[in-house]
């Protein structure tokens, strides 16, 4: 490939024109890489040197370790080293107990030394005495073990009948969880969550093994999973020293506009939170400052579950004073006696604040933006203090609703202020709330009101105010009075429910 102008470096890989590529035969100077494959191909097919073919890459699945942690194959060799498969009475094949499971370690200078995976120290368990058929022999057990998603790769399914020790999984419930719902459905868990670094390493092994599973009959459905949704990586500042080592994050400090780790300058950057980069947030150093409730909020409350988003441990206080204001809604802050009450009936504002909120929640939860339900649960919980105060009676229907909508995210808050209100049993079985429509309907709108294009002024006008009301309306306005008076008014644009212009000579 010719080299752009100016390149320095090593071997070239990007995109240009070939060069000397030619022979006597053919010529590939001068075409850009798809033309001269597309012609080096039909060449070589000509001469029967070679014929066209797509080929996929794979990663190869290195299914054998040398490792203690990992299923056990269940293969034994006979005294003349052939393998035989465990019978199915047999098994499991289980790991044995062992002191010592670390890997065996040689010199630089045993280089007739041969790899001793740490079960085969374990002679008792290597070393067997079985039937298989032929009356009692010794064998030799495998001592390489099955990698961690041998397991992995079908754990859903034993999810499904964990208590089941005949079979995989019993096939009603497998047809019932997972079967297909509907023709053209290919069935499989409904919803899978992961990190994108899952596609190799999970679920495409996950799916070769439903797949072979499905073939011999022993599931339902086709694919293992319905649907994917990869998270997003929570980020945060990382801090290198002058060695370009990374120090720290806790240890660092900020002073004069400089960041500090052991009174020496270090450089900052943005990245992903992980151990090498040793910016790490404990979760139990955060829950034991915060609880676990407001751990969860936070996270939840950060940005939308498929984006990357930055964590900024300062910011966890407000996740933690909104739950504490959900607290105050429900109980009284100095007696500690229940506010809410039967008593009270909601006011038309309150209700249509409460189903706005439960559209909405229920929106967010329904579509994985936890963000969205958090934030109109905050909208909500400010809408109450503001209306009933610090002690006035708050309806109850309104509180126990509250409460339901911020369990999922808050489940000990949600569980506690469940029982204070007399609630039977667990918030997680009780009804989620559902949104009346009739108090989604705004009654009024705000409408702007432009004077030659520029906004100057809002108008709030019924919600099914036709063009001549918000015109009367915007005439009214003071502010738009002003820019009137004295001017010739030659259109006027009346949007219902969007704006006013008037457009001025």
């Amino acid at each position: 490939m010719q080299p752009p102008a100016g390149f320095e470096g090593g071997a070239y890989t990007g995109a240009g024109p070939m060069i000397n590529s030619a022979n006597d035969e053919i010529s590939l100077d001068g075409l850009e890489k798809t033309e001269a494959i597309e012609r080096i191909t039909a060449w070589l097919v000509a001469r029967g040197a070679g014929e066209a073919t797509t080929t996929y890459k794979l990663r190869d699945w290195l299914f054998s370790r040398q490792r203690y942690w990992g299923e056990p194959f269940p293969i034994v060799y006979d005294e003349d080293d052939r393998p035989v498969a465990v019978p199915t009475s047999m098994l499991p094949v289980l790991l044995p107990e062992v002191d010592d499971y670390s890997p065996k370690t040689f010199a630089d200078d045993d280089a007739d030394s041969a790899p001793e995976p740490p079960l085969s120290r374990a002679t008792d368990w290597t070393t067997v005495e079985l039937d298989l058929g032929e009356g009692l022999k010794k064998y030799r057990r495998e001592t390489n073990t099955m990698p961690n998603w041998a397991g992995s790769c079908w754990y859903y399914l034993r999810y499904l009948d964990p208590g089941d020790d005949e079979r995989m999984v019993d096939p009603e419930l497998e047809r019932y969880w997972m079967g297909p719902r509907s023709e053209g459905d290919t069935g499989g868990v409904d919803l899978y969550v992961g990190g994108v670094e899952h596609a190799v390493l999970h679920l495409l092994y996950a799916r070769f093994w439903h797949k072979v599973l499905h073939d011999l009959g022993h599931v339902s459905s086709e694919e293992p999973f319905r649907r994917l949704v990869n998270q997003g990586y929570i980020s945060a500042y990382a801090y290198t020293d002058e060695r370009g080592f990374y120090v720290p994050a806790a240890e660092v400090v900020e002073k004069d506009g400089q960041f500090l780790y052991e009174g020496k300058p270090v450089n900052r950057e943005y990245g992903k939170i992980g151990k090498s980069l040793k910016n790490m947030v404990t979760p139990d150093e955060m829950i034991g400052a915060y609880g676990a409730d407001t751990f969860r909020v936070y996270e939840m409350s950060t940005g939308p579950l498929e984006q990357s988003r930055p964590w900024e441990t300062k910011a966890v206080v407000g996740s933690q004073r909104l739950l504490q204001r959900i607290w105050r809604v429900v109980v009284d802050e100095v007696s500690g006696a229940v506010r809410a009450t039967a008593d009270v009936e909601p006011a038309e504002e309150t209700l249509r604040a409460l189903h706005k909120a439960i559209d909405g929640v229920r929106d967010g939860y329904a579509t994985l933006r936890f963000n969205i339900a958090i934030a109109r649960i905050t909208e909500l919980t400010n809408h109450l203090t503001q209306a009933y105060g610090a002690s006035s009676p708050v309806p109850r229907s309104v509180a126990e609703q509250l409460v339901l909508m911020v369990a999922p995210l808050a489940p000990h808050l949600g569980e506690e202020l469940w029982s204070r209100l007399g609630g039977e049993g667990s918030v997680a079985w009780a009804p989620f709330p559902t949104a009346d429509p009739r108090w989604l309907v705004e009654d009024t709108v705000q409408v702007a009101v432009q004077v030659n294009g520029k906004v100057r002024s809002q108008v709030t006008v019924p919600a099914d105010a036709d063009a001549a009301a918000l015109e009367a309306a915007a005439r009214a306005d003071e502010k738009i009075a002003g820019h009137l008076e004295g001017a010739t008014i030659r259109r006027v644009v009346a949007v219902p429910g969007r704006l006013v212009n008037f457009v001025l000579g």
